[in-house]
């Protein structure tokens, strides 16, 4: 029987140990980073968006994003028949997202807010304490649920699924070009360092290959790229559980061509400590989020191959102009910037222009009906 690991190192190391290789891929790495029970990044109880966190969304920008969604979602209800809804958001974090989504329909479109049910998805404990806190104005309109349990129920008309910056961050494999064929990127453990190192290996999974092998590419020399095959299950899944409704996805990503280009030779692998964003995935491990962009063109094939129908990507700032954001800027003269004017006009331009932020991210719609 294993010990109890105490810290996220130890558990690592008993996971490359137990590997009868001496390592274990890194897929399996960021899975454990990210994910494990007790030490796992989003499983541990502290705060992640935010000035005491690590990064911030676009939730943590004043109430506009979510009023923005909260448009688009009615405009498409509204050609609907009068029935029950189901608004459905995976991984909502701190539930700050939500709360101004029902803010915004309570307010705008009662009638709608009355059919509703707000599911949150959400596997942390920690995360479900903070969501029920900030959702308790809404408490009889929100369900909380765990990813397994909502997926493996039967398919439901009229449901609005809502993924912002969830892909980004599921495990991915790092694949590297050499000599015409591909290595996968394994990690070890190194006693006389006591550090991780990075191994590459021609052993990648059949499948792993053959995404990659699909994608219309010219590999470069020793190019690293990362392969999501977790958002293309997520999406499939998500689509088998949609008889009809629409899939809003927004996240960091952009189309193929341009994700695995040339002037991306090591790939897009982030990570986020303390507002710091640098590109060492073994600096902190389990105290730091780890992200890749999101390969939209595989999004769009998954959805189409599971009766979705996608609309072109927008940028974010794209999306925003569409849902009428414009609109909620505000002409005032008041010297006070702190004035609740002068915050919410900083916060949509924020949204529209903060360090091409709104351009980097992308908006991806799929409609069933």
């Amino acid at each position: 029987m294993s010990h109890i690991a105490e810290d996220m190192t130890s558990v690592l190391i008993e996971a490359i140990q137990a590997d009868p290789r001496g390592c274990i891929s890194f897929h399996d790495y960021m899975q454990l980073c990210l994910y494990h029970e007790t030490q796992g990044y989003y499983r541990k109880s502290r705060e992640k968006i935010g000035k005491s966190g690590d990064f911030y969304t676009s939730s943590s920008i004043g109430t506009v994003m979510g009023e923005m969604i909260a448009q688009w979602l009615c405009s498409q209800i509204k050609l609907e028949p009068e029935t029950r809804l189901h608004l459905v958001e995976w991984g909502g974090g701190n539930g700050r997202m939500a709360l101004h989504v029902l803010d915004e329909i309570r307010r705008e479109q009662p009638d709608i807010y009355e059919r509703l049910q707000y599911t949150m998805v959400e596997s942390s404990p920690y995360h479900r304490g903070l969501q029920r806190e900030t959702l308790s104005a809404h408490s009889e309109k929100v369900i909380y649920v765990d990813g397994e349990d909502w997926l493996s129920e039967p398919a439901q008309t009229h449901v609005y699924v809502l993924a912002n910056e969830l892909l980004d961050a599921f495990p991915v494999h790092r694949l590297q070009y050499r000599k015409g064929a591909f290595l996968e990127a394994h990690v070890a453990w190194s006693e006389w360092n006591q550090a991780f190192t990075e191994l590459w290996l021609p052993d990648a999974a059949h499948r792993v290959l053959d995404a990659a092998q699909r994608l219309k590419v010219q590999w470069q020399e020793g190019q690293i790229a990362e392969i999501n095959l977790a958002a293309e299950d997520w999406i499939a899944q998500v689509a088998r559980r949609m008889a009809s409704g629409a899939l809003l996805i927004i996240d960091y990503g952009d189309h193929e061509e341009e994700l695995y280009a040339a002037h991306r030779q090591l790939g897009t692998l982030m990570c986020y400590y303390r507002h710091q964003a640098h590109s060492d995935p073994f600096l902190h491990p389990g105290e730091q989020d780890l992200t890749a962009h999101v390969d939209f063109t595989r999004c769009h094939a998954v959805a189409e191959a599971n009766g979705l129908v996608p609309a072109p990507l927008q940028t974010q700032r794209d999306f925003l102009i569409a849902q009428g954001i414009l609109e909620k800027l505000q002409a005032h003269y008041d010297p006070n910037p702190f004035s609740e004017v002068s915050k919410r006009n900083r916060s949509i331009r924020q949204l529209l222009l903060s360090d091409g932020m709104s351009e980097l991210f992308k908006v991806f719609v799929a409609t069933k009906s």
